[in-house]
């Protein structure tokens, strides 16, 4: 089988990837916005579909050899698994996550996605949204986390909901416009 057949036969994982992204993180920012409290709810949709879900898009991202979707949704699937492994330390082998070491992590991940942002300057502008909001988002919580300020937090909180909503209506424009041939959905 030729790799132009191979690639023609694998589905578009992208808004799979992207809803995974796009519904986890309008989850746990409606907590960090204040509306609901971190619970088992936020913890199974981030290991699900934030995790499990966004790997699995990665991984066919990478048999479609899009190293960008692969980089991006494995990354991040592992980061929603990372962050459910600190927030639960099921091993106790260490301390909790001090605020310091979460600012790191936080800021390091918006290290990465601001490079990410980068590369979606060849991408539609919807993709870009996706990623700027993420790289402000990650930024935000990293400072939240570094002064312990509540209000950087809530802040931060409405931008991942816009982050996460712009993620879902991404996903659901690449589902339509290719259901009906057409663009319906502008991205």
């Amino acid at each position: 089988m030729s790799t132009q057949s191979t690639q023609s036969s694998i589905a578009n994982p992208g808004p799979l990837g992207l809803l995974g992204f796009g519904m986890t993180t309008c989850l746990l920012n409606l907590h960090n916005a204040g509306f609901i409290p971190l619970s088992i709810v936020i913890v199974a949709m981030g290991f699900a579909l934030g995790g499990a879900a966004q790997i699995i898009a990665g991984i066919m991202e990478f048999k479609k050899g899009n190293t960008f979707g692969a980089t991006a949704f494995t990354a991040y699937g592992f980061f929603w698994w990372s962050l459910i492994l600190i927030w639960t330390n099921p091993m106790s082998l260490t301390n909790a996550a001090d605020k310091t070491s979460m600012g790191f992590y936080l800021g390091l991940w918006g290290v990465f996605t601001l490079f990410m942002f980068i590369g979606t300057l060849k991408h539609n502008r919807i993709t870009q949204i996706v990623f700027g909001s993420l790289t402000v988002l990650f930024f935000l919580l990293s400072a939240a986390n570094f002064t312990g300020s509540e209000a950087i937090h809530t802040i931060a909180g409405y931008v991942g909901i816009f982050c996460g909503l712009s993620a879902i209506y991404n996903a659901m424009a690449q589902i339509i416009n290719a259901e009906f041939g057409k663009k319906i959905m502008p991205v």
